[in-house]
């Protein structure tokens, strides 16, 4: 399934100018109302909060990726009860089982002891699912939850049940620790629209953590919008138009980053680049990352804005760049400052 979805044959109509501009308008007051509602609790971190809110405005999921006690759980349920989503979280662990996730069926005995089965739901079911540390799970485990973020259902004994709408996974890794974990394969690591970088804090920012964390009462989140308004914005993110110069500026970052396609550094440098998923993924967060900011339409600035988040984890260096203390971030940089 594309990560750009078809509109539903649900009796949607195209909007004129006038109708796209006042849906605009009313979406930009419920962002602004959200981005005001976390502020209240995730102090400092706006280029994570903004990258998060974007993920969640395109309708995909992301991979939070930063060292322990940076607030990544915080956000996430700051996330859920600001956009009134229902929240699940699961602690990854190697022993945890894909039924665990999922949910299995248990036989039930009447009362004239007939046997039946019946389903229960695992934690996957909810609209904001939080995967903490995903790759300590085995692999096994872990390609029954990205399988869901792909499909939107499982399938539990040849049966499937649909997952709520909307559907969010955010998952988190923390890049130190690396023995027992089981890293996620590059087709897995695909399925997320964003890798999110979580780094420490400003000063300003952790000043005002220690004071307002610390005492008899801490700041709690408001709910300011429901689920279902949330997929009216997103619907509209889909119906935003995209200039031809953003079009041709997604196509040339990310072609120039495949090898093969005539870039000699990439060439040089990379050892496999990012497929058509990552054109889709920046032409939608471009848009969502617009509306973001107030504008009814993306630019290039945009592009340039979400290209690491949207590219590091869709490419991968060769051993000899590596070898050369390259990075897959320094390798974008470049790649970015190329677009006109």
């Amino acid at each position: 399934m594309s990560i750009i979805a078809r509109e539903h044959d649900t009796g949607a109509r195209r909007l004129d100018e006038k109708e796209m501009v006042a849906a605009a308008e009313a979406a930009l007051a419920d962002i602004a109302r959200v981005r005001e509602g976390v502020g209240r609790v995730i102090f400092g971190q706006e280029a994570v909060v903004e990258r998060a809110l974007v993920a969640l405005l395109a309708g995909g999921h992301a991979l939070l990726v930063g060292v322990p006690g940076l607030a990544k759980t915080k956000l996430v349920e700051t996330l859920g009860i600001v956009l009134g989503l229902d929240t699940g979280r699961i602690q990854f662990t190697p022993d945890l089982m894909p039924s665990d996730i999922l949910g299995s069926e248990v036989m039930e005995q009447d009362e004239k002891g007939r046997r039946s089965f019946r389903f229960i739901p695992g934690p996957i079911f909810a609209q904001l699912l939080m995967a903490d540390e995903i790759n300590r799970a085995s692999p096994r485990t872990q390609s029954a939850l990205l399988q869901s973020m792909q499909e939107y259902h499982v399938t539990v004994a040849g049966k499937r049940y649909d997952l709520p709408s909307p559907f969010h996974v955010l998952a988190t890794q923390n890049p130190l620790e690396q023995e027992g974990t089981y890293p996620l394969p590059e087709a897995q690591l695909d399925r997320f629209l964003m890798q999110i970088d979580v780094s420490y804090p400003e000063l300003d920012a952790e000043r005002r953590i220690l004071l307002e964390t610390t005492g008899v009462e801490e700041a709690r989140p408001a709910n300011v919008l429901a689920a279902e308004r949330l997929k009216e914005i997103q619907m509209l993110i889909r119906r935003m138009p995209v200039p031809e110069s953003v079009v041709e500026a997604i196509l040339k970052l990310v072609r120039s980053a495949r090898p093969g396609f005539g870039h000699a550094d990439t060439d040089r440098h990379v050892g496999w680049g990012p497929g058509p998923r990552a054109s889709q993924a920046l032409t939608l967060c471009a848009r969502a990352r617009a509306l973001y900011d107030g504008r009814l339409a993306p630019s290039v600035d945009d592009v340039r804005a979400l290209a690491e988040p949207v590219l590091q984890h869709r490419m991968a260096l060769t051993f000899a760049a590596r070898a050369e203390g390259m990075s897959v971030r320094g390798v974008i940089a470049r790649l970015v400052e190329a677009l006109e």
